[in-house]
Formats: C-alpha cells, sequence, structure tokens
C-alpha cells in the first residue's frame, strides 16, 4: 500500500534529513517508526504527503507515484499529528461534518457521525461541546474520528500519544487496533516504545535520517525494545 524507493531528502544547507528509505508497509499492518528528535520521522511524514519533494527517490501509494501525481495518491491518506488542528469553536460534530465535507465524504443521515465519534470512544455529551473544551486525548479521538470518516486507506499519525496520560494513550491503541481489524494501514511515528512494542507488526528505527533497525512482529514480541534503540541511537 505505501513504500518507499531510496527516498533521500537533502536540503540547500546540505543536511541529509532523510537519507535512502526503504519500507513497504502493507494492507492491514501497523508500523511504527522510533527516533529521537531529528532522525526524520516528521521529514518522512511530510514527504509522503508531498509537503516537501524528495531530492531523489520514490514513494508510492496505493501504486501512485506521490511526486507526480500528489493529489490523486493523497486521497489514500488521512493524517493525525501531535497536536491536532481543529476548529476550537466548533463542535466535535461540526468539526467532523466540516473536514468530512473538504474530503467530498459527506455522510447520509446525522446518525452516521455520531457512530464514528462513539467508534473513536467520545462520550456522547460531548459530541455537541466546542472542542476548546476537551482534553488533549479528546481532542486526539477526534482528529481520529475525522480520519475514519474520509475512508482513508492509510493513517498517517506523527506522535499522536504524546502528551497523553496512560489511560488516553491506552485508548488511543485501542482505536488504532479497530482500524487495523477494517483492514487498514498505519503508520506512526512515536518516542514511546512501549505502546509501539504492544501494537506494531513491524517498528523501525530512524537515526540522522537512515533507518537503522527494522523488526518484524517475532522479533518485537522477543526482544528487550528499548535495550535495542538505546544500543542503536546512542551507536556512534
Amino acid at each position: 500500500m505505501l513504500e518507499t524507493i531510496s527516498l533521500t531528502k537533502r536540503y540547500d544547507n546540505g543536511i541529509v534529513a532523510v537519507n535512502n528509505l526503504n519500507i513497504k508497509i502493507n494492507k492491514g499492518e501497523i508500523y511504527c517508526m522510533l527516533g529521537s528528535n531529528g532522525a526524520g520521522k516528521t521529514t518522512t511524514v511530510n514527504l509522503f504527503f508531498n509537503f516537501i519533494r524528495p531530492t531523489s527517490g520514490k514513494i508510492i501509494i496505493g501504486g501512485i507515484d506521490v511526486d507526480k501525481e500528489p493529489l490523486l495518491a493523497k486521497q489514500y491518506l488521512a493524517y493525525v499529528s501531535e497536536n491536532v488542528m481543529l476548529y476550537r469553536n466548533f463542535t466535535a460534530i461540526q468539526n467532523l461534518k466540516f473536514f468530512s465535507s473538504l474530503c467530498k465524504m459527506i455522510l447520509e443521515k446525522e446518525t452516521d457521525y455520531t457512530s464514528i465519534l462513539k467508534k473513536v470512544g467520545l462520550p456522547e455529551e460531548s459530541f455537541n461541546r466546542k472542542l476548546k473544551t476537551f482534553s488533549k486525548g479528546m481532542r486526539q479521538k477526534c482528529g481520529i474520528a475525522i480520519a475514519i470518516a474520509k475512508n482513508a486507506d492509510i493513517v498517517i499519525l506523527d506522535e499522536p500519544t504524546s502528551g497523553l496520560d496512560p489511560q488516553s494513550a491506552r485508548e488511543f491503541i485501542d482505536i488504532l487496533k479497530k482500524i487495523k481489524k477494517d483492514n487498514k494501514s498505519v503508520f506512526m511515528t512515536t518516542h514511546d516504545i512501549f505502546r509501539a512494542k504492544e501494537i506494531a507488526d513491524r517498528i523501525g528505527i530512524m537515526k540522522t535520517g537512515s533507518l537503522v533497525k527494522e523488526m518484524n512482529k517475532d522479533e518485537i514480541e522477543s526482544a528487550d525494545l528499548e535495550k535495542i534503540y538505546l544500543e542503536y541511537v546512542e551507536k556512534n
């Protein structure tokens, strides 16, 4: 569903933010990318959406070359950032309706919207509350609801559990498991090693723009992931 082929991003000042990245994310798979700040994770996400263009290499999404047909490729993608940027003076329902309309995914019934908000675990009393009254965890759930409404094949998440309390992080991971059951693909950047080990089908570790380690499900389950991560990020 999503593949990078020798993907490289070099800035004009000579800094290589992403270096010869080769990953492949299959349908119904959760891929977690670990790495410290500056490792190149967010740059990779920006490349997926064609917010910035690669210096060389390719990104293929749903069989489409992102650099050649970015708008078509984006139809396959939904995005949830660390700080979900929604309209604070809109209610949860209003945000969901508005962003669904931007994606041309207008649902037929009011209950179609409320069922999505229920699916992501928002309490019913919050549906008509303005987002400025929401906790960060509730805003993240609203962002996931919008991604679900878009019905995208691939959900991209950039540090989605950062700053969440343990209960909210647990609820968020449970939502991702539901997305996987719907045969959607998930790419998630994260610092949360514990959650990554719990949910990932594959894990990649990035350092200074390069993928230095990749592990499959069996390797993840039997490994001391924290020890492996520290070995690679601290290695000279």
